[in-house]
């Protein structure tokens, strides 16, 4: 990993907003279509500076969908945005027959996703979107852990022919990487290496993983990490070598167990030998009301509840045999 520099903790939207600025500036074959979000999803900035390239859809976001798909049908390449919980399940159908069907080049970026909504509740933390994205033939899900990586991930999701999903929170982020990341697809990156336990983390969660696998080495319990920036596709020969050599693995996801990185990772593994598996994040169940990390330390997602749930696990593990 390259050497990671002190700054201040950015959200991956506003990341976001000022590399589609910067992409815009250096290439002029693509469109954003925003719905009425333009403030939250951070394409404010992309309007300001290209607005003849701009397009505000309004409260329309299956219209928005079905005019991307158009655009796309005729060359022209379009970056939707809109809160996760609206482009994965409001625009499902749209998404799933118009876009990915066809197999055309659009490129969906989705804020505000899973418990890092907050205050807004069940009705706007989109928990499900990765396994509803990931379920899509033909669809790249992308979830980045800081803003160098989300830059990294905006480029490789526009250099990479067909659907993209980009997964972007709403909060601010450690920054995990060094100046000139550049994401490799479908790899999963080891930031650290660890002997008893690997915690496979992704998006805002990379934070907590990495802090937790630093105070369990002041505990004497040697814990790697795994960044999975891409959600879909895996590399699984990648990821059964980062992996392997472990006493246990822990996937940690803002998201449902079911059908998020949890899974991703089961499936990646299922065919080979590999450590046991336990699977951090809302476990079959909606989320509730709050500030978001609180809400992280009540789900066991922060970096507390990792350490906590590490040892635990650890302990089953060895008892087990």
């Amino acid at each position: 990993m390259a050497e990671k520099l002190a700054v201040d903790k950015v959200a991956a939207r506003e990341a976001y907003g000022r590399a589609l600025v910067k992409l815009g500036g250096e290439r002029e074959d693509f469109v954003v279509l925003e719905a009425d979000l333009s403030a939250s999803t951070m394409s404010c900035y992309f309007a300001e500076r290209f607005p003849d390239r701009y397009i505000d859809c309004g409260i329309a976001e299956m219209n928005m969908m079905d005019m991307a798909a158009g655009m796309a049908s005729c060359g022209v390449l379009p970056v939707v945005n809109t809160f996760s919980v609206f482009s994965s399940m409001k625009t499902c159908e749209q998404v799933r027959t118009y876009i990915c069907y066809p197999d055309l080049n659009v490129k969906i970026v989705s804020t505000h996703a899973g418990l890092d909504v907050g205050e807004a509740g069940v009705t706007h933390q989109a928990v499900e979107d990765v396994a509803i994205m990931r379920s899509f033939p033909n669809m790249v899900v992308l979830s980045p852990a800081d803003d160098l990586e989300t830059e990294a991930a905006l480029r490789a999701m526009m250099e990479t022919e067909g659907p993209a999903y980009l997964r972007l929170g709403r909060s601010g982020l450690p920054r995990v990487h060094g100046e000139g990341y550049r994401l490799q697809l479908g790899k999963p990156e080891v930031l650290r290496e660890g002997a008893d336990a690997v915690i496979v983390a992704t998006g805002i969660t990379v934070g907590f993983a990495v802090e937790a696998a630093e105070r369990l080495s002041g505990e004497g319990v040697d814990a790697g990490v795994v960044n999975m920036a891409t959600l879909k596709p895996v590399d699984a020969v990648a990821l059964r070598a980062a992996v392997g050599g472990a006493r246990a693995v822990i996937t940690v996801e803002d998201h449902n167990v079911i059908g998020g990185l949890g899974s991703a990772v089961l499936e990646a593994l299922a065919e080979s030998p590999h450590p046991p598996v336990m699977r951090l994040g809302l476990q079959d169940v909606f989320g509730v009301s709050g500030k978001p990390f609180d809400l992280f330390a009540e789900y066991g997602l922060d970096s507390g509840g990792i350490v906590g749930s590490v040892k635990g696990f650890l302990a089953k593990v060895r008892a087990d045999g």
